[in-house]
């Protein structure tokens, strides 16, 4: 007799099967991702959503295309126009963040380097400002005077040679970090919490994850973080090595 094709489902671990005897309310899920679209900056993407989703704005769309412009500023190396912004904002925020000011400062100051750099090697703007801005700011605190002189480094080395460590300092992650870092200011002023609620979940289902295998506890190789959607359909065990392949969050 011919054989036929297995019609048997998909083996699951019986975690797989807990997970899916859960359904989280849409209105949960609708909730976080609002959320994360208004605490992270983005005013267009949270007022349609919250439209489409019949949900009542976390923050006035002022407020928040404030925080996306000083962020955009940043990101862009326009670090004097940021700091305007956030001080037109609330002043409170840098005279209370000493090293948050400071921070903002320092990336100035690179910033400056960078066009000396770019635009024949006239380092006397970079002096200027890094004597009258940062220099009385440095002795207040050992960590401001080594970025300061780390930062000043990069004044007697060619772009081009400049060891990792001096390096790093051109590379336009400065700029995300100290964008997050600004983010994160304004809304623990604004609202008492530094980032998006999201955030923090994924940060306690690791740790759950973790905790878990420590114990012995039978586990998939493999958990899906759950932000896929229904579609998606439960993998079988000879799928299970595949990585998620998160689609990423529409944020504009």
């Amino acid at each position: 007799m011919a054989s036929t094709s297995s019609t048997a489902t998909p083996c699951r671990n019986p975690f797989e099967k807990r997970v899916g005897d859960v359904k989280s309310p849409k209105s949960d899920i609708n909730a976080l991702i609002l959320d994360y679209l208004t605490m992270e900056g983005y005013p267009n993407a949270a007022a349609k959503f919250s439209k489409e989703a019949n949900l009542q704005p976390h923050q006035d769309n002022a407020s928040i295309r404030a925080r996306q412009e000083i962020q955009n500023h940043i990101h862009s190396g326009s670090i004097q126009a940021a700091i305007e912004a956030l001080n037109e904002l609330d002043p409170e925020i840098l005279d209370d963040d000493k090293a948050l000011h400071f921070s903002l400062l320092r990336l100035q100051l690179v910033e400056l380097i960078r066009s000396c750099n770019s635009a024949g090697g006239d380092i006397g703007p970079a002096l200027k400002f890094a004597t009258e801005q940062l220099g009385p700011r440095a002795p207040t605190n050992p960590k401001f005077l080594e970025d300061l002189e780390r930062t000043m480094a990069l004044l007697l080395f060619p772009p081009d040679s400049l060891e990792p460590q001096l390096a790093s300092l051109l590379d336009p992650e400065l700029r995300r970090t100290a964008a997050d870092s600004v983010n994160k200011a304004i809304l623990e002023k604004q609202s008492a919490r530094r980032a998006a609620a999201i955030r923090q979940l994924v940060k306690m289902r690791a740790w759950a994850e973790n905790t878990a295998r420590d114990k012995g506890i039978s586990l998939p190789d493999r958990l899906d973080i759950g932000l896929r959607g229904e579609e998606q359909g439960h993998h079988d065990c000879q799928q299970s090595h595949i990585g998620n392949g998160h689609e990423p969050m529409v944020t504009s």
